[in-house]
């Protein structure tokens, strides 16, 4: 998570709340550049951690790959927010669409073009929500994902 990302403040509560059901410990890591992965990689190393959730950032989406590549030399499972991590050899994302989102966004700068003023334009939420799952990644971690799982993703890589 990144203290630095306002939606980051309230997924981690949100996120708490889910692993204090669960009774999931969690050890949460702040990164909010590049160059706190060194030390949250260290920290996951040493407190044994058995998986990985990333919240939805602008920077873990673009440090990707030594992320999808600290958690394979790990054999950690990890759940991305989008799809690419999973393009990369991440286990499975659940986050919203971003073609869609940015097909959406072409959308208000075409009324904004026409004169529309940003202001009076109503906010909009993603609306597409991809489940994409590695069945490369999880058999290499010696993982079974269940059939009701697959049967709801949107897309299996093979």
């Amino acid at each position: 998570w990144s203290s630095a990302n306002q939606l980051h403040r309230e997924g981690r509560t949100a996120t708490e709340a889910a692993g204090a059901t669960l009774k999931v410990g969690l050890q949460l890591l702040d990164v909010r550049g590049p160059e706190d992965l060194p030390k949250a990689f260290d920290a996951i190393t040493r407190e044994r951690a058995n998986g990985l959730l990333l919240l939805p950032d602008s920077v873990t989406n673009a440090h990707r790959k030594p992320i999808v590549a600290f958690a394979a030399s790990r054999r950690l499972p990890a759940m991305y927010a989008f799809r690419e991590a999973v393009d990369d050899g991440g286990l499975m994302c659940y986050g919203p669409n971003l073609v869609e989102n940015f097909r959406a966004a072409a959308g208000y700068v075409d009324k904004i073009l026409k004169g529309a003023r940003a202001g009076d334009l109503p906010i909009a939420q993603a609306t597409k929500f991809d489940l994409i799952i590695n069945l490369k990644t999880a058999r290499a971690l010696g993982l079974a994902i269940p059939p009701s799982l697959l049967l709801q993703a949107d897309q299996v890589i093979q």
